[in-house]
């Protein structure tokens, strides 16, 4: 499945959280990761995710589609992240 990560977690916690969302994603914008992953991969990101962020201040976003066919993006301005990951 195809999945985008988008996250709002406090400051302290910006880099536990960025560090989840690689091991399975590709980091492409500030707070923004996406990639290609199993459905197992996926349950377990989350539970990663849940034991380090706060429920009560934080927001972390998952877009789950089926395929990355009829997915498109277009970029205005300075690229972030890896180019070679942009590339759908």
């Amino acid at each position: 499945m195809y999945t985008i990560m988008v996250y709002d977690v406090g400051e302290k916690r910006v880099g536990r959280i960025l560090k989840v969302g690689r091991q399975y994603l590709n980091w492409v914008q500030n707070s923004v990761l996406e990639g290609e992953v199993t459905d197992a991969q996926f349950e377990r990101r989350k539970s990663d995710v849940r034991k380090r962020f706060n429920k009560d201040e934080d927001c972390i976003l998952f877009y789950v589609m089926r395929t990355d066919r009829y997915t498109q993006r277009e970029i205005l301005g300075q690229q972030k992240g890896d180019p070679l990951s942009a590339i759908l």
